[in-house]
């Protein structure tokens, strides 16, 4: 049904809170940079307005450390943009201080626990390859 895919992909050993903030984070970034994925208000049978969504479902995976570091390296060799955690991030108040922390870190050195990507079906798969599905 669709051509393109909306991944999020976590580091597999963390704990439950954090991966469901990351998720929430990382989702964010990938609607804000792809607007045309969200679609209409959604109305209740009472008429009450809901916020739009995703038009496609968002395919969650987790992947080790040395995983998502491969995968991350992928998306940077195919320049498709991703919005992207690092685990120095947990400890930071606001957005301000998480993009000062993000910005001490190369893509080398960087301790990634979750990034999040909309690309075409091929070139998705391509990248997340090693990543399984979230369960």
């Amino acid at each position: 049904m669709f051509d393109t895919k909306f991944v999020i992909v976590v580091r597999e050993d963390l704990a439950a809170w954090q991966k469901l903030n990351v998720t929430a984070f990382l989702s964010t970034g990938v609607a804000a940079a792809n607007p045309g994925i969200i679609g209409e208000t959604y109305r209740d049978a009472d008429g009450n307005v809901y916020h739009p969504m995703s038009v496609q479902p968002i395919i969650i995976l987790s992947a080790d450390a040395a995983t998502i570091a491969k995968i991350h390296q992928r998306t940077l060799q195919r320049d498709v943009p991703a919005s992207l955690y690092i685990e120095e991030m947990f400890v930071t108040g606001h957005d301000t201080a998480n993009r000062e922390v993000f910005g001490r870190f190369s893509p080398e050195d960087a301790k990634v626990v979750g990034l999040a990507f909309h690309t075409e079906k091929k070139i998705a798969d391509k990248i997340s390859k090693g990543a399984k599905m979230h369960g």
